[in-house]
């Protein structure tokens, strides 16, 4: 039996686990942690649970210790070499005139090893890039590209919402967006209502994709003909939230009504028989 823990290095980051390795630890604890960069810091989110060594499909990196104040304090300090680090990355990216925007820096716990994330259009060259940062900082320097998504989450901003941004304060992983969830939900298919300030679609919108859905399989479609206490109707609009069915009576007046006293033939399902609702 293995001990395993979830932890999250940043905000908003991805959870990633680690064998416990006996160290008593629990959700809210900081802990330093052997990872492919070096030892780092997280933060425990995920408890501590028994998992059978045959249901861990890859070796797991340990838990080296539990974070003591020195160790809080050493990642502080490297977070303020970080944005140095970020800045001598931008000035030698205008020294090689190279086609790429360096977005964010971080150090490892040691200092020994420096992440660079940057965006660009296309494939940059940055071989000389990396010599040079590396012989200037003197430290072992890897670059990432990231697209306009990951960008975004590494800076933040506010939304439309006027609140942080999703991807940075709680969405850890980006779900495939479509418009076929706006038109769904009846919002304007606007790129200026439906685009983040990533310029992609909003995450919010898959939501609460989910449950209109459910919620407008329970409505008649626009266009279908309804029984109510007025009379005979056609489905002009619904609203799914209220559960309302908007009519126009053969008169040509409509009206509001709650979906129970509106009635409708339904198809069964491979019977070619109806049903009333």
């Amino acid at each position: 039996m293995s001990e395993i823990v979830g932890v999250r290095f940043h905000q908003a980051g991805k959870v990633y686990y680690f064998d416990a390795a006996d160290n008593e630890v629990e959700v809210g604890d900081y802990v330093v942690v052997e990872t492919s960069r070096g030892q780092e810091l997280g933060k425990v989110v995920i408890s501590p649970k028994q998992v059978l060594f045959s249901d861990i499909t890859e070796p797991l990196k340990p838990v080296v210790r539990k974070a003591q104040a020195e160790d809080v304090e050493h990642a502080q300090q490297q977070q303020e070499r970080s944005r140095e680090a970020l800045a001598k990355c931008q000035e030698l990216i205008g020294k090689f005139n190279l086609p790429m925007k360096s977005i964010s820096a971080q150090y490892n716990l040691d200092g020994n090893h420096l992440t660079v994330f940057f965006s660009a259009e296309k494939r940059v060259d940055f071989r000389e890039l990396v010599r040079e940062l590396s012989h200037s900082l003197k430290t072992r320097v890897e670059l990432r590209q990231v697209g306009v998504r990951d960008e975004t989450k590494l800076i933040g901003g506010l939304g439309k919402c006027g609140f942080s941004l999703c991807c940075t304060t709680f969405l850890c992983d980006f779900a495939p967006v479509s418009i076929k969830m706006a038109k769904e939900q009846g919002i304007a298919l606007n790129p200026m209502k439906t685009s983040g300030i990533c310029g992609r679609l909003l995450c919010c919108l898959g939501y609460e994709y989910d449950q209109y859905r459910a919620m407008k399989e329970k409505l008649p479609g626009l266009g279908q003909e309804v029984s109510t206490p007025l009379g005979s109707a056609k489905v002009v609009g619904n609203n799914p939230l209220k559960e309302m069915v908007l009519i126009e009576l053969e008169t040509g007046v409509t009206a509001e009504l709650p979906l129970s006293q509106v009635t409708w033939d339904k198809e069964l399902p491979g019977s070619g028989q109806r049903r009333k609702r």
